[in-house]
């Protein structure tokens, strides 16, 4: 045998070996993704939405910094939740009562309990808001597709469930394909420059103008709507259901790196979208989600509004079936009942019924007339920004348990991030809480 052609044998080989090694690495990555992206995803929901869409209204391109930060803070925080649940094999209210006792918990309980129907609230409100741009009403819309989430999980197993979930979360790509026609349709010169004016301004530092109070506000909600209480809750919990353990860890971080940074470019062409469109037309003022797709039409054309109405039906009908199901995660877990969509109902009787009162709740409120929903958006708001300091705090504790983490806990730089985000989401949450408190009494 020649020595040319021993070389290419070899180079055969270590090709092969490498093949190999990535595939495996590749097959290993699909069989745990799920949790991580499909958590950072329905952050995206309605009350996401009306943020965002709020943000290019009222500042144009101006609030874009905050997407770079803000996917930074969401994948820490996210991965944290994800390596305690493969670790432990624990959910985080599970853990909680276990090191801080069954008080605190159910206090923790309530609060969640209170943040989560608010949302969900604010879900199906956005339901209702999507059909109605397609000239369907609320009073038929509404209970088909809250029977149709109920079925979903109820009746479904946890990998069906999740393939649905996930397929959902894909589907959020339709605010990219808007964002995409919506700022080129609206540029009032060249696209190139449009799309310039962007990206400078996601990687820009704001200057004085955070100091305005407008703008500071801004920022805060921009920030606050990205981590909610009710996330890392979810997240750890379906970590545990779906089996996830120390061994496929790396994946499961892969699976929370890729949601998080997906769900933030989605977020950040909702925002250019509207800023490219409603900011520059003068329409400075977002109510409810549909708000903005409906003021698209005009500026957009019909392919950005109805790319904007379909990703926001979707995004109703996928939080409003996540919501609840992490409230009853989180409460039964919280209080030593069983839980799990992979249980049947009889195995787990209160963990279905509380999921079912929060589906027929939340969707037969949003029938009544005269529902002062912005005002009960503005509580759950203040709610999470009451809530998450708490959950951090309680979280970073526990990460850092060595009987309960072993190695797995955070290492020192690791802990000055995730501390500081702490403290940062402390601080911006009072002045948050504290004007929106003083807006519902207004």
């Amino acid at each position: 045998m020649t020595a040319v052609r021993r070389c290419s044998i070899h180079k055969d080989i270590v090709a092969m070996r490498f093949w190999r090694r990535w595939r495996t690495r590749i097959l290993l990555f699909f069989a745990v993704i799920g949790p991580g992206f499909i958590t950072a995803n329905v952050d995206n929901d309605a009350n996401g939405i009306v943020v965002y869409s709020q943000a290019g209204a009222q500042f144009g391109y101006r609030l874009l910094w905050t997407m770079i930060p803000v996917t930074i803070a969401l994948i820490v925080v996210q991965e944290i939740s994800a390596r305690m649940g493969a670790v432990t094999g624990k959910g985080f209210s599970d853990l909680i009562r276990e090191e801080f006792g069954l008080r605190i918990t159910f206090i923790m309980m309530v609060v969640i309990l209170l943040i989560n129907f608010g949302n969900i609230l604010g879900e199906f409100a956005g339901i209702a808001g999507s059909l109605e741009l397609f000239g369907l009403s609320r009073y038929y819309t509404v209970p088909v597709c809250a029977v149709i989430v109920w079925l979903m999980v109820v009746k479904g197993q946890y990998k069906g469930v999740e393939k649905i979930f996930l397929v959902a979360s894909f589907i959020y790509i339709t605010y990219v394909f808007s964002g995409f026609i919506a700022m080129n349709s609206a540029s009032q010169g060249s696209a190139v420059a449009e799309w310039m004016k962007a990206l400078v301004a996601t990687v820009k530092p704001p200057g004085k103008e955070l100091f305005e109070h407008e703008y500071l506000f801004g920022t805060i909600g921009v920030i606050g709507t990205t981590i909610a209480p009710w996330m890392q809750f979810y997240l750890q919990s379906s970590i545990v259901e779906k089996g996830v353990t120390k061994r496929q860890y790396r994946a499961s971080k892969l699976d929370v790196i890729f949601g998080c940074i997906f769900t933030d470019i989605v977020a950040w062409f909702i925002v250019a979208a509207c800023a490219a469109t409603l900011y520059v037309h003068g329409f400075h003022e977002i109510n409810y989600a549909k708000d903005a797709a409906e003021a698209l039409r005009p500026l957009a054309g019909d392919y950005a509004y109805i790319l904007f109405a379909v990703g926001l039906f979707n995004a109703s009908l996928f939080a409003a079936s996540i919501l609840p199901l992490s409230t009853a995660y989180t409460v039964c877990e919280g209080l030593g009942f069983e839980s799990g969509v992979g249980r049947s109902f009889r195995e787990a009787p209160v963990f279905y019924w509380l999921y079912t009162v929060l589906i027929a709740a939340g969707g037969g409120l949003i029938l009544l007339p005269n529902l002062p929903l912005v005002k009960i958006q503005l509580y759950s708001q203040a709610f999470n920004g009451v809530a998450i300091a708490p959950v951090l705090v309680f979280m970073l504790i526990l990460v850092n348990k060595k009987e309960l983490m072993g190695e797995y806990t955070n290492s020192r730089f690791f802990n000055i991030v995730a501390w500081a985000l702490t403290v940062v989401m402390t601080i911006l949450s009072v002045p948050f809480v504290w004007d929106t408190i003083r807006q519902i009494l207004h």
